[in-house]
């Protein structure tokens, strides 16, 4: 297990997902967020069943930036209850492992 994770976090749009992403990457709390511009989302909202359009970003960061990165998207997302779900980096490529630690600038595990 490493102290990497993977955060994922839906948006209404590509301009909101970029938005986000930008801003994570420059504050040096994602080492990249890739934007998937369209996936359907099916879920339940205020007793009803939903179905509707939306982006996905995959943010790859550290479990140290979590709380952070949770913040940021809360603080830029126009949802009143934003998405924002880490999963564990089991392993990776040391490499790729060691860039995600540089690039948010915290130590390797």
């Amino acid at each position: 297990m490493t102290d990497k994770i993977v955060v994922l976090v839906t948006t209404k749009g590509v301009a909101e997902a970029k938005k986000i992403s930008r801003a994570l990457v420059g504050e040096k709390l994602a080492a990249c967020a890739n934007v998937v511009s369209s996936v359907r989302s099916i879920y339940r909202w205020e007793g009803k069943v939903v179905e509707g359009m939306e982006c996905l970003v995959i943010i790859k960061t550290t479990r140290i930036r979590f709380d952070e990165v949770r913040a940021c998207v809360e603080r830029l997302h126009s949802y009143s209850m934003p998405e924002v779900i880490a999963l564990p980096i089991v392993d990776g490529a040391p490499t790729l492992l060691s860039w995600i630690a540089d690039s948010t600038g915290t130590p390797l595990d």
